[in-house]
């Protein structure tokens, strides 16, 4: 049997969970992609976000939050079930203050769950239908899902 050496495939497989991972706790993270309307398309949103400013980077990590309002005595089971998937109870955010339909939930509390991750649109859509899931079988709502990476200067983006 061949031995390898130096680590092989199984070195390039981990050696991104090595490398420093993006804090989501930063003070200069700027929201680079966010979608609060279910008839649109990841695909859509991401392709906006990276033709305009601040610029998504569709290579680097981002924090995904995803904003979902549940009863209140559903969110720590929520929140559990999230925490399997990687996902942490971010702190609270402001929504855009869009017109339009904004749900009720009886007893209705927001919650946001974020996770690091790399991002594009096959991930943002399961992420995002996995999310609905979770609200919906506790009788909440997903009111969106918002990107977020540190703010890139003007010297460094050209």
């Amino acid at each position: 049997m061949a031995k390898s050496t130096g680590g092989g495939w199984l070195r390039r497989l981990f050696s991104r969970s090595t490398a420093e991972r993006l804090d989501p706790t930063r003070d200069d993270l700027v929201i680079v992609a966010s979608c609060f309307d279910d008839a649109q398309a990841c695909s859509a949103v991401l392709d906006d976000a990276a033709r305009t400013r601040p610029e998504w980077t569709d290579s680097a990590d981002v924090v995904l939050r995803h904003h979902l309002l549940l009863p209140s005595h559903h969110v720590e089971d929520a929140a559990a079930v999230a925490a399997q998937d990687g996902y942490e109870v971010g702190p609270s955010a402001d929504l855009p203050d869009t017109a339009g339909y904004r749900p009720q939930v009886d007893d209705g509390v927001a919650l946001v769950l974020q996770r690091v991750q790399v991002l594009d649109a096959l991930h943002c859509s399961q992420e995002r239908s996995r999310m609905a899931g979770l609200a919906q079988r506790r009788g909440g709502v997903v009111l969106g899902w918002d990107a977020l990476q540190p703010a890139q200067s003007d010297a460094a983006t050209g």
